[in-house]
Formats: structure tokens, sequence, C-alpha cells
């Protein structure tokens, strides 16, 4: 199965992908760790890629492409794949679909993990950490015993700058500028399948599990 996956930042991507790739045993493939992995490796990709980065640019989506392109041609993504952070915008889908046309080949299913705007505010803004033992709390829904103190080791706990109400309004604007458009486009092409990502996180893989089994299913019957 080949899957993109999508949803805004906090719709809990991460923590389903983990379980879709092991689950349907295939890749997790997350462009960030693309990047990563050929800048320390030194590839000719990656060090074209580190140029921009470390001149503070953005990687160019043909540059971002090619190093998708690669990772696919991998043995381990010939049964298929979960692309999770690409593509981020139209024009980058548009690169992605032309790129897999070319090899005759094509998505099975972009699956969105949906979670409404006010609902990821809650969310993130709600998230507490403890910096001297890494424990983690929630205002609303895992508070600690004592306010504003861990339970496991007495430190004050702290809310991280990224999960401040004004840093997340700005990242969620970007993904409805950026990347919410993607909803439409893979709609259009009739692979988008959706997941309701409030629901509590075993209920979620649950959900997604159905829905993928019967894409997948879909696929097989059309051989």
């Amino acid at each position: 199965m080949k899957i993109v996956l999508l949803g805004a930042p906090g719709a809990g991507k991460g923590t389903q992908a983990q379980s879709i790739s092991k689950y349907f045993n295939i890749p997790h493939i997350s462009t960030g760790d693309i990047f990563r992995k050929n800048i320390s490796e030194g590839t000719k990709l990656g060090k074209t890629a580190k140029r921009y980065m470390d001149a503070g640019q953005l990687v160019p989506d043909q540059l971002t492409l090619d190093l998708i392109e690669d990772r696919l041609n991998q043995e381990d993504c010939h049964r298929g794949y979960l692309l999770d952070g690409y593509p981020r915008t139209v024009v980058q889908a548009d690169f992605l679909e032309e790129m897999l046309r070319r090899k005759h080949d094509q998505l099975d299913c972009a699956l969105l993990i949906a979670v409404p705007r006010e609902a990821i505010l809650d969310r993130i803004t709600g998230r507490r950490i403890c910096p001297s033992c890494g424990a983690s709390y929630h205002l609303k829904h895992n508070p600690p015993l004592k306010k504003d103190t861990c339970d496991i080791c007495g430190h004050q706990v702290i809310q991280r700058l990224d999960d401040k109400a004004e840093t997340v309004e700005e990242r969620l604007d970007v993904y409805d500028e950026q990347t919410k458009p993607l909803i439409s486009f893979y709609d259009e092409r009739c692979i988008l399948k959706s997941v309701d990502g409030t629901r509590a996180i075993n209920q979620i893989f649950n959900d997604i599990v159905k829905v993928l089994s019967e894409v997948r299913l879909h696929d097989h019957t059309q051989e």
C-alpha cells in the first residue's frame, strides 16, 4: 500500500504513523528523516540540501522530490510505504504524481486524520512538561496532582515555546494556507479517506485499520 498521511500539526500523525507502519509492514517515510540521513551520510543530494539549509533557505521542491524518489526506489518500499510530511503543498503533490506516473505507479490512499482547529489548540496549548525528568502532562486531560508540580520529581512543570498559543496559531495558519488544499487535491482524485482524530488513540487506529484494509481489498479486486 502506498499512502500519504495528512493532518494539521497536533493531529497525532506521528503516533498513528508508527502504528500503521508496524501493522501493515511498510516503512514510515518522514522527509525530516530523509534529510538527516542523507546529510549525515554525505550523499550528493544531502550535500546539496545542506547548502540550502545552512544558508537558511528552503530546499527547492525538485531537490526534495529527488530525495523522496531515491528513498522510494529502495528495496523496503517495493511493498508500499507511508509518506509523512510530504507533499506539503499542491505543487509538491503535482511533482509526486508526475514522478509516480513516470514509474507507471500511483498512490493508493491519502489518509486524513481530521481534527478541528479548536481541538488542536486545546490539545497543544494545554501540554506541560517537566524539564527535569521529562514527564508530560495536560492541564485538562492529565494534570499533575499538585498544580504546576511534577508528580514524579517535584520539579515545576513548564510550557514549551512551541506549545504557546501564538506559535500554534502561526503553524496552523501556515497549514491552512499551504497544506490544507491537499485535502481537495486528493479528494478530486477519489483516493481521500478520513478518520476522526478527536477520538482516543486506540479508537483512531482501529478506524485507520478498517479504512486501509478496505482500500487494500478494493485494490486487490481491481488487479
